[in-house]
C-alpha cells in the first residue's frame, strides 16, 4: 500500500498523461518496489511504462513539460514505448520483463502486460550480463572513493537494492523462490549460494532507517559484500556452461 500522498501524485500524473497524449495513450503501468510493495520513501522512486500508439518526435516533444514535472518529483523519466515495441522487446529485456509481468499495477487503459509472452531464451545470459556490469561498475567507482566514507556509503547503499533485484532472478534461475522482499532474498541467497548475508542486512538496515548511515561502516563491509556478490555470478555462471551441449 503506497502513502496518500504517493497515490495522489501518481493520478496527478495520469491526469498529465492523459491530458499531453489523448486518444494515443494506451496504458501507463506503474512497475517496480512501489507495484511490489517494498517501496521505501528515501531510496525508491515510481517507475512507470508509458506506451503509446507510436513514438516519434512529435510525442517526445509534447513529453517535455510533463517529464521535467516528473523529475522534480524525484523519479526517473516514464519509459515510453509504442505498443509494437513492447511486444518485440520481452527477448530484449527478459529480466524486466519478467519483474514488470509479476508485479505491476494498471493506473490508465489497457492491461498491456497480462498479453506479453514470455520470454526465456536470453534469461540466464541477461542476468550474468547484468550482475557482472553492475559488479564492475561498483568496484569502479569504489576505487575513486575508498578514503571517502561517506560517498562510500552512499554508493553501497544505492547499489544493494539493484543487487537484491538480481540474486532473486538468480535464486529462480536456480529453481528457487527468490523471497517476497529485498531480505527474504538475502536470506534464501545465503541458503543457497552460501554468501555472507550481514553486509547485505546492514545496507538493508540504513536503507530501511533501522540504523542511522553514520553507523554503518562501508569500508569494513566491502571485501565481504563484493565477495558475496562474485559468488552468486559464479554460480550464474555455472548454471550456462550446464546449459551447453
Amino acid at each position: 500500500m503506497l502513502p496518500a500522498t504517493g497515490e495522489k501524485l501518481l493520478t496527478t500524473l495520469v491526469g498529465k498523461l492523459q491530458k499531453t497524449y489523448g486518444d494515443a495513450l494506451v496504458s501507463v503501468v506503474l512497475y517496480g518496489s512501489a507495484a511490489a510493495g517494498d517501496h521505501q520513501a528515501h531510496y525508491s522512486d515510481y517507475n512507470i511504462l508509458c506506451v503509446l500508439r507510436d513514438v516519434s518526435v512529435r510525442e517526445l516533444s509534447k513529453s517535455e513539460e510533463v517529464f521535467r514535472w516528473w523529475r522534480e518529483q524525484g523519479s526517473p523519466s516514464p519509459l515510453l514505448l509504442s505498443e509494437q515495441e513492447l511486444l518485440a522487446s520481452t527477448d530484449s529485456f527478459a529480466i524486466e520483463f519478467r519483474d514488470i509481468r509479476a508485479s505491476h499495477r494498471i493506473l490508465h487503459g489497457a492491461d498491456v502486460i497480462a498479453s506479453l509472452p514470455p520470454e526465456e531464451r536470453y534469461y540466464r545470459a541477461q542476468l550474468e550480463h547484468e550482475l557482472r556490469a553492475k559488479f564492475f561498475r561498483l568496484r569502479q567507482k569504489a576505487a575513486g572513493m575508498l578514503s571517502d566514507t561517506e560517498l562510500l556509503r552512499r554508493l553501497l547503499v544505492d547499489s544493494i537494492s539493484t543487487f537484491c533485484v538480481l540474486f532473486r532472478h538468480a535464486l529462480t534461475l536456480s529453481g528457487q523462490d527468490g523471497g517476497a522482499n529485498k531480505r527474504e532474498t538475502i536470506s534464501r541467497a545465503r541458503d543457497a549460494f552460501g554468501i555472507d548475508a550481514h553486509p547485505f542486512e546492514r545496507l538493508l538496515d540504513v536503507r530501511e532507517e533501522r540504523i542511522k548511515p553514520r553507523d554503518l561502516d562501508p569500508g569494513g563491509l566491502l571485501a565481504d559484500y563484493m565477495k558475496g556478490i562474485s559468488i552468486v555470478i559464479d554460480a550464474v555462471d555455472r548454471a550456462g556452461k550446464q546449459e551447453q551441449p
